[in-house]
């Protein structure tokens, strides 16, 4: 059975565009922002945005429960197992501090998270009107501006290579930068805001791994785009090499925030550097 009809999918592109554009025009004007807790902050957009995909998704899937990050009474929701629930996780603005200085890199996100596992994702960036989307058994897609989504061409890694070049937050910088140019002299950082956009540069083959060691990130956060990184056959794992987990047991119920660290990337490049990444990060957790 599909998981959506084509018309639901056009739909979601339809909503996700929309609130981009809003997002755009807003960020012209005198927004609001709102400290929800430390270093934690949601604007009048994030509201906006929340509410107008809330609703959409609500209404193309009733059978479905939506859970976003502006709602806190629906993290409730997902503390029930029920067989079979489908869960669609709703992100309004991934990278807000980005989005609050003016910065391009935040993202637009939707996921769809079936029998404890992402089964399809939406990445969209609004400062650069691109759309990432895909899913298990359907590929991985892309556009920009208002074009249909194409196949999206994926890296090819035949070759080995020693460079590597690891997407990080400046947070996990600090604290695990010098560790791991320790185990991998060759490495190279960089960053920008959103997790999503993060993961779709791992997708893309500009970086070779998404380290996240931070232990904040929320089911929001990572359905979506680890939906779509593993429809492109990338690995997502810890960095003991176990499977990111989605299931009750798996996070923090209470924020949906996830108990593992988080590491991404095709599997040649996991071959090639997790265990050097997990040597340097794993005396600091202790």
């Amino acid at each position: 059975m599909p998981l959506f009809s084509t018309g639901q999918v056009d739909e979601i592109f339809r909503v996700l565009r929309e609130c981009g554009d809003q997002a755009v025009s807003m960020a012209q004007t005198k927004f609001q922002v709102y400290e929800k807790g430390k270093h934690d902050y949601v604007t009048d957009v994030d509201r906006a945005l929340d509410k107008k995909l809330s609703e959409t998704i609500a209404h193309l899937f009733p059978t479905d429960e939506v859970i976003s990050e502006e709602n806190p009474a629906s993290r409730d929701r997902f503390s029930i197992p029920q067989p079979n629930q489908r869960f669609w996780l709703i992100d309004p603005l991934d990278g807000t501090e980005d989005f609050i200085e003016g910065k391009l890199y935040y993202a637009i996100m939707v996921g769809l998270l079936e029998a404890g596992m992402p089964q399809a994702g939406w990445v969209f960036s609004p400062a650069f009107r691109q759309l990432y989307w895909g899913g298990m058994g359907i590929g991985v897609f892309a556009a920009t501006g208002n074009n249909t989504p194409r196949l999206l061409p994926l890296p090819n890694y035949s070759s080995p290579s020693d460079r590597c070049t690891i997407l990080i937050g400046m947070k996990d910088q600090q604290r695990f930068g010098a560790a791991i140019a320790q185990h991998i002299p060759t490495v190279q950082f960089y960053t920008i805001g959103s997790f999503g956009l993060k993961v779709m540069e791992v997708v893309l083959g500009r970086a070779d791994l998404y380290v996240y060691c931070n232990r904040k990130v929320k089911l929001w956060d990572t359905v979506g785009p680890l939906a779509i990184a593993r429809a492109a056959g990338l690995e997502c794992c810890d960095p003991d090499g176990n499977p990111i987990r989605f299931t009750q047991d798996a996070v923090d119920l209470a924020t949906l925030t996830h108990h593992q660290p988080i590491l991404v990337g095709y599997p040649e490049k996991m071959a090639r550097w997790r265990s050097a990444v997990q040597k340097a990060v794993t005396p600091l957790f202790l």
